[in-house]
């Protein structure tokens, strides 16, 4: 029982480790989520954009020959 102090020490470094690593890689997740949404909403822009692009009349007059 005389390393306890030893045991206990070796834990919190663990421990602190850990969560710091855990702290690290939430941080590193909600950053890729904001930018997998900023992505999201490009997208639908671009899908947006190419649907009105089709849904536009093509001019079909013809002209005098």
């Amino acid at each position: 029982m005389e390393n306890l102090g030893y045991l206990f020490a070796a834990y919190s470094i663990i421990f602190v480790a850990i969560a710091l690593y855990v702290v690290f890689l939430w941080r590193r997740q909600a950053s890729l989520d904001n930018r997998l949404h900023g992505l999201e909403i490009q997208l639908n822009g671009v899908r947006n954009e190419l649907a009105k692009d089709r849904l536009k009349p093509l001019n079909t007059s013809r002209s005098a020959k």
